[in-house]
């Protein structure tokens, strides 16, 4: 039986290195792994503003962290669309507006069960401005969406009562746009939300999670996740992106 030497093995290393060094042959099967954007691909920031972030009235942790990811994405996006919670000063999802109820809480409403938040994102207000560090000069359309005072908007694509549209999925059909990346505040709502409705609306969805932070209200973070997975939402990181 034959003894491989040292040196043998030395140059098997070797070649190896070679094949996946820049130049090498297997250097572009690595570069094909990674997520390139198209004309056909959309970036939809999802609610970036001040009142999500470290130091506003709905904070989501860490929330400030997604901003330089986010504004580094952008770049490799054609299309980038921005979402704003724009909220009625007496707005029904508030707690502030239900007698004895606690931020939190939830009650029963005719669209289904709605979870009562701090007042946040006030229309016209400064906690409803997108945060200051935010720098994406090549977005597209802002949605704004929870304007109406009875129904909340979790999703860029549908308000929670399910029936009332944004105009979103009509706007990037018409664009040709085929597949929506989504990021921003918080993963396990609005983020999830507009991710399972870009699935239902006939887009591929993926949710970029190092680019998204969440609130994760009694077990809500591992709940989207498991929902996002059944419904086809891929679950991607930045990294996962060229450059």
């Amino acid at each position: 039986m034959k003894t491989t030497t040292r040196r043998e093995v030395l140059k098997v290393f070797g070649a190896f290195a070679a094949l996946t060094s820049a130049g090498g042959a297997l250097a572009p099967l690595a570069r094909a792994a990674q997520i390139k954007p198209d004309a056909k691909s959309v970036l939809i920031v999802v609610d970036v503003q001040n009142c999500f972030v470290p130091g506003g009235s709905l904070a989501v942790q860490k929330g400030d962290e997604v901003v330089p990811i986010i504004n580094k994405l952008a770049k490799v996006f054609d299309n980038v669309v921005i979402t704003q919670d724009w909220h009625h000063p007496q707005h029904v999802s508030f707690a502030s507006q239900h007698a004895g109820k606690k931020p939190f809480e939830t009650i029963k409403l005719p669209y289904g069960t709605q979870v009562l938040w701090p007042d946040h994102c006030v229309q016209g207000t400064d906690g409803a401005a997108l945060y200051k560090d935010l720098q994406i000069p090549n977005a597209q359309l802002v949605i704004r969406k929870g304007f109406r005072q009875n129904v909340d908007s979790y999703s860029a694509f549908v308000e929670a009562d399910r029936k009332t549209p944004t105009g979103l999925a009509g706007y990037l059909k018409a664009r040709g746009i085929k597949t929506c990346y989504v990021a921003g505040l918080a993963t396990d709502f609005c983020v999830a939300w507009t991710a399972l409705d870009a699935r239902k609306a006939g887009f591929e969805a993926a949710v970029i999670e190092d680019a998204s932070r969440g609130i994760d209200l009694q077990g809500s973070m591992a709940k989207a996740w498991a929902s996002m997975k059944t419904a086809g939402v891929k679950r991607v990181q930045s990294a996962d992106f060229a450059a």
